[in-house]
């Protein structure tokens, strides 16, 4: 069955996350400069983790709080998803996260501006700018983040209400490393909504590429390596 509430949830758990967490971008130039600092870097990894672990603890035993398109379509090739809701997930999900990136242009357009409302850059001068490195970093901390996802939210066997802060807290690690390297999307919706408003296009590949190939590797190991055998174990 297709579930309508579900959808709702997803969109509102994605604005939440394009809104604070871009927001936290604008703000962090406003008062730290436009030179990526350790301050800036905290408050930017912070604003991340907290809108998703917060939107887990909100959303989770609605929708399962995927937030991701990646995210889902790992649950699509794992089976736990149908399609219906799948497809309606994602696309809930960049409604959501357009509609935020609306929000922020509305309230800050000039400060928003400086930074493309929070689009990702793409892959920076420590990476030598190359396309093959962002894509690989950033199915790297895809790959982490849905690792964690399926062992804290899904596995059966995971300690009872820490998957939020799990989550959340694999977010912030993701930002506090990858910033500085690609500007940390490992959410195709959360780099298309702050794209679109901002028309800023350059790299916008790598955020979907990457996050997908990194989820779906994941879903899959961890899903038929680990999931799968304490399913069994416990029926």
């Amino acid at each position: 069955m297709v579930n309508p509430r579900a959808w709702l949830a997803e969109a509102i758990a994605t604005y939440a996350l394009v809104f604070f967490g871009p927001l936290s971008i604008i703000l962090s130039v406003a008062y730290f400069g436009s030179v990526l600092t350790i301050p800036a870097l905290v408050v930017i990894a912070l604003a991340h983790g907290a809108a998703i672990g917060l939107m887990v603890y909100t959303f989770g035993h609605v929708s399962g709080a995927h937030i991701n398109p990646a995210v889902t379509i790992a649950m699509l090739v794992t089976r736990r998803i149908n399609i219906k809701d799948g497809i309606a997930y994602i696309v809930f999900q960049i409604i959501g996260a357009i509609v935020a990136a609306a929000t922020l242009k509305a309230i800050l357009p000039v400060l928003g501006d400086k930074v493309h409302f929070g689009t990702q850059g793409g892959p920076s001068a420590i990476l030598n700018n190359s396309a093959i490195s962002g894509f690989t970093v950033e199915a790297i901390l895809t790959f982490f983040l849905v690792t964690v996802i399926f062992m804290t939210a899904v596995h059966k066997k995971a300690p009872a209400g820490m998957y939020g802060l799990a989550i959340g807290g694999m977010i912030f690690l993701i930002h506090l490393v990858g910033v500085p390297l690609t500007g940390a999307s490992v959410n195709p919706a959360r780099t298309l909504g702050p794209a679109i408003i901002s028309g800023y296009w350059d790299y916008h590949w790598i955020y979907w590429a990457g996050p997908i190939v990194g989820a779906v590797i994941a879903g899959l190991v961890m899903n038929y390596i680990f999931v799968n055998k304490a399913e069994k174990e416990a029926s």
